[in-house]
């Protein structure tokens, strides 16, 4: 299993990261998580610009750390940057709103990284996945439907009413925040993209190709993540030697489908998604180019295709 860090020294470490002050511990004595083997990894940038669209206005963009789901009453504002996942067991004493608090996030990214409709189905010792989420955060326009708005960002309309917590054809209030998990923006041609990502350290070869052949169908989206495509059913590899973190072999999982997320030990994660089969465990470790599963469609995906995403270096595909 992934390293279980004692619960004072994780809470040293988080009040470090998050600028907590000491009347308001993120962490009970109690508590246990499941960490990355070396610990996680700040993001780079402040994740929150105005970019300009085609039509000449702007957006305020959600990046870099998990996002907000504005209509949910135990969302806040994120207090630190975080690219890496991270796995908590659920200890005496926690609710779903609190743990959510613990971490900088909202109920709905909580419920959304780990396929839970009910929040009241998280029972003492459920294993939960702290998912950094990436998206476009935007005001809802007159006339605008959420068909339009997942178009228009590239985003899925069923991922955008889970996420907001909105029922099928609920008529949008103009002026409400939206959150589009893994929404894009058309950038004007002269403003040069945004790729918050450059800045990460560029790891040379340290991963490998994790598929055969195949062509990228598509860049940088999502979290560092690239598409790359090839026939359903062919191997996927480990990119680098790591311990598995995730393996999800069932569920919706955030737009993942089955996926696996496996931890460095140079402080970086690897993360495979849109999986048919999974051939691997949480806690088993892998040598470089072992078959952890089998290209597929799962979640978020319209085709045979690997989802790949390297969390805390520059993604070298």
């Amino acid at each position: 299993m992934a390293s279980t860090a004692d619960a004072g020294f994780f809470s040293e470490i988080w009040r470090f990261l998050s600028g907590e002050r000491d009347n308001k511990p993120l962490v009970s004595t109690a508590a246990s998580i499941s960490m990355p083997l070396l610990g996680s990894a700040s993001a780079a940038g402040s994740g929150v610009g105005g970019p300009v669209l085609e039509d000449g206005s702007s957006l305020a963009v959600t990046q870099d750390s998990a996002l907000v789901g504005t209509r949910n009453p135990a969302g806040i504002v994120p207090t630190s940057n975080f690219d890496q996942i991270l796995i908590y067991t659920v200890e005496q004493g926690d609710t779903p709103g609190s743990i959510a608090d613990r971490f900088g996030i909202s109920l709905n990214t909580l419920l959304w990284a780990n396929n839970i409709r009910n929040p009241n189905l998280i029972k003492l010792g459920s294993e939960l996945v702290i998912l950094p989420v990436s998206g476009v955060q935007y005001e809802v326009r007159k006339g605008d439907t959420i068909a339009a708005i997942a178009k228009r960002f590239k985003g899925d309309a069923d991922e955008i009413l889970a996420f907001n917590g909105l029922a099928p054809g609920e008529i949008l209030e103009v002026g409400t925040n939206l959150i589009i998990p893994d929404g894009e923006i058309a950038t004007v041609p002269s403003s040069g993209g945004i790729n918050r990502y450059a800045n990460l350290p560029d790891l040379g070869g340290y991963y490998i190709r994790p598929i055969n052949g195949g062509r990228k169908s598509r860049g940088i989206h999502g979290f560092n993540g690239v598409d790359l495509a090839n026939s359903c059913g062919l191997p996927v590899f480990a990119s680098a030697e790591g311990q598995v973190l995730i393996a999800r072999s069932t569920g919706w999982n955030g737009g993942y489908g089955d996926y696996v997320a496996i931890s460095h030990s140079n402080r970086t994660q690897t993360l495979y998604a849109h999986l048919s089969q999974v051939f691997v465990g949480a806690g088993q470790r892998v040598s470089q180019g072992a078959v952890i599963g089998v290209i597929g469609s799962s979640g978020n995906s319209t085709g045979c295709h690997l989802h790949f995403e390297v969390r805390g270096a520059r993604n070298p595909f």
